[in-house]
């Protein structure tokens, strides 16, 4: 507490984390200055009680830079805050931009994390991996991880190669688990339900079966198992899905393309 962190972009993303480092009550309102050139969007959030500037001219200080912005535009924003360099440690949640492009923009000393968040961290349950290089201290990498923490699940990887697999199965994670409750609602639908109840049911059951694989102890695989009674409904149906290995298969093609499609983005 009592440090003084510049977020850069409060769009989607950036105004979440900002609520939940302020309601989480790991950061002061005094403690945080936005700097976002959209005026709706920084008049959002000096509602909070936070210093929101237009542009980096006027910061004079800053221990902990946060880069919440499109990676479209991350090589045009980010060389204003080199003179905080080495002294400020920075964080970016720009999909696809690799710490090398920060290193190159704000001195080969600079303490550089990157994290790739998922979109439930809008709503406090993200994912948040993270990657740091050599400069960034233990107390540093502790803070931060607080500050994510208040978005979803922190997890820490020492390659930062791997980002592309996390981006492929948390990063565009999201997507897939949507897209099959939108194939349970239809199949639902097919099978005679209305269509207000089979996107009820398939809903439900999704957020049900993810909470109680992460609290119930039990690893996934006893966790079908237990539903799964000999010769009964859920074995017909597994026996579709699991037969020859077909959605193992499908699921780790889709990854697979995606993680090759991260590293494309990347080059």
């Amino acid at each position: 507490m009592g440090r003084k962190v510049v977020l850069v972009g409060c769009g989607n993303m950036g105004y979440a984390m900002l609520k939940g480092w302020l309601a989480a009550g790991e950061l002061a309102a005094g403690d945080v200055t936005v700097v976002e050139p959209n005026e709706e969007l920084r008049n959002r959030a000096a509602v909070h009680g936070v210093t929101a500037l237009a542009d980096a001219n006027a910061l004079n200080a800053a221990e902990l830079v946060v880069f919440a912005v499109k990676p479209q535009v991350i090589r045009d924003v980010v060389p204003a805050y080199r003179r905080f360099a080495p002294d400020a440690a920075f964080v970016s949640v720009a999909a696809g931009i690799g710490v090398a492009v920060f290193e190159e923009a704000l001195g080969r000393e600079a303490a550089v994390m990157r994290c790739m968040p998922n979109t439930p961290a809008a709503i406090g349950k993200g994912m948040m991996v993270v990657f740091s290089n050599p400069n960034v201290s233990s107390r540093m990498k502790a803070f931060v991880d607080r500050l994510l923490a208040t978005s979803g699940a922190v997890a820490t990887i020492e390659d930062e190669a791997l980002m592309d697999a996390v981006t492929a199965v948390s990063g565009s994670g999201p997507a897939y688990v949507f897209h099959f409750i939108e194939c349970l609602t239809a199949a639902g639908e097919k099978a005679g339900l209305p269509a207000e109840i089979a996107a009820k049911l398939a809903m439900q059951t999704v957020y049900g079966a993810a909470c109680l694989a992460r609290d119930s102890g039990e690893d996934p695989g006893t966790l079908r198992e237990q539903v799964t009674s000999p010769n009964g409904t859920t074995a017909a149906a597994l026996a579709v899905l699991m037969g020859d290995e077909r959605l193992s298969e499908l699921v780790s093609e889709a990854v697979e393309a995606a993680k090759q499609r991260s590293i494309e983005l990347g080059r």
